[in-house]
């Protein structure tokens, strides 16, 4: 069965106010996220259906809180639970929040090529 750590992750991105490092197991992306600097996904999530990630996520918040947006309610999450987001959510993690989240990979290119394309936008003007 494949397998990484934290330190061994194939895939590492800093994107500045986040590092995540993470990798892909057998259909389902694993991420290990170290937020440095208190963000929302709001703005990166612009255009998607309802401005909100369309990607089912499950994990387990080792340290901080994130705080989480429906179209409906809120949720909070913080050290020491475990979670799942469902499809239509905006999270905002505070600085020194860190979790491991595992999405199923497909999906989450989705999401991902909408975020990238947002920040190109936003870096282009």
């Amino acid at each position: 069965m494949p397998a990484f750590s934290k330190d061994t992750a194939p895939n590492v991105q800093d994107v500045g106010p986040a590092v995540d490092r993470g990798g892909e197991l057998e259909g389902y992306t694993a991420d290990f996220v170290t937020i440095r600097q208190a963000h929302s996904l709001a703005a990166m999530l612009k255009g998607l259906p309802g401005d909100g990630c369309q990607c089912p996520h499950w994990g387990y918040l080792l340290a901080g809180r994130i705080t989480v947006s429906y179209a409906d309610h809120e949720e909070t999450y913080q050290a020491g639970d475990a979670f799942y987001m469902p499809p239509g959510h905006v999270p905002a993690a505070e600085t020194g929040t860190e979790f491991l989240q595992f999405s199923p990979t497909d999906q989450l290119a989705v999401t991902l090529a909408a975020m990238k394309a947002n920040a190109a936008a936003m870096q282009a003007g």
